[in-house]
């Protein structure tokens, strides 16, 4: 009777998903990481450089999926729906808080996606022409003289380049001619050519434009300055307190996935991000590696949320 009870205790352990004894096990098989953008675009890149690092220290292989669509929504949701087992993850990004914001979804970002980690910061900046305004003051007064005539390029409506344009609007009390392109390197051709005036931009895509005086840096859109244009201030130093916006990216998982599988996976970030050769292949891509706890990302989800979710009221903008 002994043995036989012992027997159902070992088969229960190993049938039930969500039991202590198969958490601890985890993993027992590759788990894949699901990036909501083609191959070689920043979350893309991110996720290939942990993928090796992740897979040592959790013992199985870590595949990396493209699952490119409406700005990342279609990869966001096919994880939500996933088994909360830890087995597929999501590259999450700024673009999902403000699709969030934007559009009805299937899926909520908080509530259906369980927070893991922050990964990185791509640094944001605002670029004019060479010959365009060198500072922010500049910047708004001429905004000021010729309501809605200043113009600005984005990569689409609806996008977080142009929400940092309408956020920028709302901060300054100014009026500004959105432009919306199909993609940020047509955005930054037409700035260079002088038929835009302003681009609010991630600085990898601009960076060799500014240190080569085809394109003037006018600030840097986080809290800190550029590490690569460190003579760029920040909004706030040029006069502008509480205008901030960030090109983030992080980790999640299903909303069910069990707590001890999270703080595994957290864990496992946050030690793959302090390695020295991680940090110099984020940084060669002007890539910021940021990590946190899971609890705190989730609040900085939240907070992303309604902030964008208010500008988007604020400045009446419409899906395209």
């Amino acid at each position: 009777m002994r043995i036989k009870l012992l027997s159902m205790v070992v088969l229960l352990s190993f049938g039930a998903p969500g039991s202590a004894f198969t958490q601890a096990m985890y993993p027992t098989k590759p788990v894949k990481i699901i990036v909501g953008f083609p191959p070689g675009v920043p979350g893309d890149v991110m996720a290939r450089i942990m993928a090796p690092k992740l897979a040592e220290g959790l013992g199985q292989p870590v595949i990396v999926e493209n699952k490119p669509g409406a700005g990342s929504s279609i990869g966001a949701a096919s994880v939500a729906k996933s088994a909360p087992d830890g087995y597929t993850l999501f590259m999450s990004s700024i673009a999902n808080s403000v699709n969030q914001s934007l559009y009805k979804l299937d899926f909520d970002l908080a509530k259906d996606l369980a927070p893991i980690s922050l990964v990185a910061d791509v640094p944001g900046v605002l670029v004019t022409h060479a010959s365009g305004p060198a500072s922010i003051a500049a910047a708004v007064a001429a905004a000021k003289a010729k309501p809605g005539e200043v113009t600005y390029g984005s990569s689409g409506s609806g996008t977080s380049t142009h929400l940092y344009g309408e956020l920028f609007s709302l901060a300054t009390k100014t009026r500004m001619n959105h432009i919306p392109y199909k993609g940020s390197s047509q955005v930054a051709v037409d700035l260079l050519a002088g038929r835009i005036d302003l681009m609010f931009t991630p600085a990898p895509t601009v960076i060799q434009f500014v240190k080569s005086g085809k394109l003037k840096a006018v600030a840097a859109l986080g809290k800190q300055r550029l590490r690569d244009l460190p003579d760029v201030p920040t909004f706030s130093e040029s006069g502008i307190p509480g205008y901030e916006a960030a090109f983030w990216f992080g980790l999640n998982a299903p909303a069910a996935t069990p707590k001890a599988i999270i703080d595994k996976l957290n864990k496992e970030v946050v030690r793959v991000l302090a390695l020295p050769d991680v940090r110099a292949q984020f940084l060669a891509q002007s890539i910021e590696p940021v990590s946190s706890s899971s609890e705190a990302f989730g609040t900085f989800i939240r907070h992303d949320i309604e902030k964008w979710t208010g500008v988007v009221k604020s400045a009446g903008v419409k899906p395209d």
